[in-house]
């Protein structure tokens, strides 16, 4: 018997009914299950964070994983309470701490000068190309424009030390330096003496250790008396200059490396936060990577603190051996000769479903790992979908005004509690990384909390992946092996 016209309505009704729904979830998800419970899927695939845990603690609670590596330094953050170096200087930095507006703007100008170089070095190609252990403890620091972290290491004969930014985009180690002929800021310690140290030496400026200066710091070195005179520049205006040395570097009582290359700063200015110089680990020849590749071969690891009040570590070489939680992608060809280190990001998930983003979106102008950019900076389409799907999930709560470059902020004053959808990032090779709750918002008050990602402003910027993003992760470099490693729960 042929169906009736009202039974065909009926069943078209139904089908167009069920399409439509398909449609909406398949907008923003890719790989949904018909059968999963909505609600019961969220509930697996979210943080619940209590929203006194987002505001600045001023008592500092080490990590108990900080100092469980035979090469390793402590980690802490450049204005929290876990910086308190020896040999405090009477001269302290007495400036206020910047606004979170600030340190977003030095963060913007930071991701910038990044942009500008790689356009430089890939003459607008817009790609990224590419054992014995020694730990540093790590700390979260707003510095050099950013949030940045510290480490102390020793310098000299007899060594002093001295809290330097680590940074994995910079190559020259630097410090201000007495005399300080020019001009020095402020900074905790007191200022390294090359007069009092007797290993001490100038590089002159007819060495070829001078020109090496050239790719390290993206300026041609100049002279002074003979002696090489180094400068650098960052994306916020700071900068050193100052003669090029050599120096006994002490990591640990037992990793001490004579005749390492680096800056011994004469006139520096910028956003330092009282530390007392720099220390890079990027991938030029100048870089501690380099320098110490024959005991370390080219391998590091560090784990950056949840909070200014927590630490971290950052520890050379390969100590125990890596462990199996480690999972490894490749290092990215893209931008040959640059110091960054890159990473080809393939995808992004939100409370455990993987976005609907074309490939070419990510590959077009490809992705590093920096440990000095605040914020990840995402290609316009995919940090669109990454907004719109957590925007979707957060509906339930207030919005607040947007906070600089963060546009997704919601107003949190009246809870105790919140949760919030879970955010993975995928890497070459399919390994999933799984940021940590600390690392999904950013406050600036209990009344305005963002979601910390930010979009580049053009698809042919290089994608970012920014220290906020980072916490308590451990992230593995093996430069020689060519690869980068993460797993969850490296420190507190």
């Amino acid at each position: 018997m042929a169906p009736s016209s009202t039974f065909l309505c009926f069943i078209l009704s139904v089908h167009l009914l069920l399409c439509s729904s398909r449609l909406k979830l398949s907008f923003a998800f890719e790989g949904t299950t018909e059968t999963e419970s909505t609600q019961s899927h969220q509930q697996k695939h979210q943080h619940t964070i209590r929203l006194s845990s987002l505001l600045p603690s001023s008592v500092c609670n080490p990590s108990t994983k900080a100092d469980v590596k035979k090469s390793s330094l402590k980690v802490v953050h450049k204005r929290g309470p876990c910086f308190q170096p020896d040999n405090i200087n009477g001269d302290d930095d007495k400036t206020n701490s910047p606004s979170h507006t600030e340190i977003l703007l030095q963060d913007q100008s930071r991701v910038d000068s990044i942009h500008s170089k790689l356009s430089d070095t890939n003459a607008g190609k817009g790609n990224v190309k590419e054992t014995d252990a020694a730990t540093l403890p790590a700390k979260d620091g707003s510095v050099v424009g950013t949030g940045n972290f510290i480490v102390t290491v020793g310098l000299g004969s007899p060594k002093k030390q001295l809290s330097l930014i680590f940074d994995t985009g910079s190559d020259l180690t630097w410090t201000q330096c007495e005399p300080c002929v020019k001009y020095c800021y402020n900074q905790k310690e007191k200022k390294f003496d090359p007069a009092v140290s007797t290993t001490y030496a100038n590089i002159s400026c007819s060495s070829t250790l001078c020109n090496s200066l050239t790719s390290g710091t993206g300026n041609s070195p100049s002279c002074s008396s003979s002696t090489c005179v180094y400068g650098v520049q960052y994306g916020d205006s700071s900068y050193s200059i100052g003669f090029f040395g050599k120096e006994t570097l002490t990591l640990t009582p037992t990793d001490v490396f004579p005749n390492f290359l680096f800056g011994c700063g004469q006139n520096n200015r910028g956003l330092f936060g009282g530390a007392a110089g720099l220390l890079g680990l990027g991938r030029d020849q100048i870089s501690v990577v380099s320098q110490t590749a024959q005991k370390y071969n080219k391998i590091f690891s560090y784990c950056l603190p949840s909070s200014a009040s927590s630490t971290g570590h950052l520890t050379f070489g390969n100590g125990a051996g890596v462990s199996k939680a480690v999972k490894f992608t490749p290092l990215s060809t893209v931008s040959q000769g640059s110091s960054f280190y890159g990473l080809d990001l393939t995808g992004i998930s939100v409370a455990g479903r993987k976005l609907s983003i074309a490939a070419s979106v990510f590959s077009t102008a490809g992705t590093i790992i920096d440990s000095g950019t605040v914020i990840t900076r995402l290609p316009p389409d995919a940090y669109a979908a990454l907004r719109t799907a957590f925007r979707q999930l957060m509906s339930k709560y207030p919005t607040a005004p947007a906070l600089s470059i963060l546009d997704t902020c919601y107003d949190f004053s009246k809870y105790q509690t919140v949760t919030v959808p879970k955010i993975s990032l995928f890497f070459g090779g399919g390994i999933e990384v799984s940021i940590d709750k600390t690392g999904i918002l950013y406050a600036s008050s209990l009344s305005q909390v963002c979601l910390a990602f930010a979009a580049n402003s053009d698809r042919s910027d290089v994608a970012i992946f920014g220290n906020t993003q980072q916490h308590t992760l451990e992230v593995v470099y093996d430069v020689a092996g060519g690869k980068v490693g993460f797993a969850s729960g490296g420190c507190s």
